[in-house]
């Protein structure tokens, strides 16, 4: 993940995608959290986009800790998203990107803890992979042991109590290609993970492709499914 997520195209189609559901407008609080910040790549790219923007991160395993420290250069506390370290209504804004889905990871108390350290009228921002029938050797490297639908989604926000709650898929220009490594090419459970350099001409083209979809989505363009879901919600 440290040596992928700087430069290959699916790092770089999520982070352009979160860094666009943030407001433009200043975030109150202590700024952002990254809860299950891994090895910093989010908190970098957010920190060249949004200078303005205090951020901090949280890591459950010291040696990504430390890591996304030195290549974010913010603070990064030693943590579970379970049981966060931070005092209530501390950040203006949470996000957490491919992090609910893993084995470590309770959901409801997770979602509880967000909504706790966020101020009121914080912004909650999550990516999660989508749906369950995609589960695949992929999932099994990285300890991914859940997947969710745009309307799952919602009902869990629903549930820990946010409001103004917004799903969308992305990621779904590539579906299809994404159904035949992960059922067909590499359905095997002892494949690895996707997380790994690709040929310089094809991590071009398939970062183009979500260039295209994410113009496509902000003219307003939905689509019916896709490999991750991008949720934005309030804490009331």
């Amino acid at each position: 993940m440290d040596a992928a997520e700087q430069g290959m195209w699916w790092y770089r189609a999520l982070h352009a995608h979160a860094i666009a559901a943030l407001p433009a407008a200043r975030i109150g609080g202590a700024g952002l959290l990254d809860a299950g910040c891994g090895t910093g790549g989010f908190l970098a790219r957010l920190r060249a986009a949004r200078p303005d923007l205090p951020a901090t991160g949280l890591e459950y395993f010291p040696a990504a800790a430390a890591r996304a420290r030195a290549k974010a250069r913010v603070p990064v506390a030693i943590g579970s998203v379970n049981a966060m370290p931070f005092d209530g209504g501390r950040f203006g804004a949470v996000a957490s990107l491919d992090v609910l889905c893993h084995a470590a990871v309770e959901p409801g108390p997770a979602l509880a803890e967000m909504a706790r350290v966020l101020a009121p009228g914080g912004l909650l921002l999550l990516n999660l992979p989508a749906f369950d029938w995609l589960h695949s050797a992929h999932d099994l490297r990285v300890r991914n042991i859940r997947r969710f639908t745009a309307a799952g989604a919602r009902r869990l926000l629903e549930a820990g109590g946010f409001t103004a709650i917004r799903t969308r898929y992305w990621n779904a220009l590539l579906l299809p290609l994404m159904v035949a490594q992960r059922k067909l090419l590499a359905r095997a459970p002892h494949h690895g993970s996707d997380v790994a350099p690709f040929p310089p001409w094809l991590d071009r083209s398939l970062h183009a492709v979500t260039v295209l979809e994410r113009r496509l989505m902000g003219l307003g363009l939905p689509f019916p499914a896709g490999g991750s879901i991008l949720a934005t919600a309030i804490r009331a």
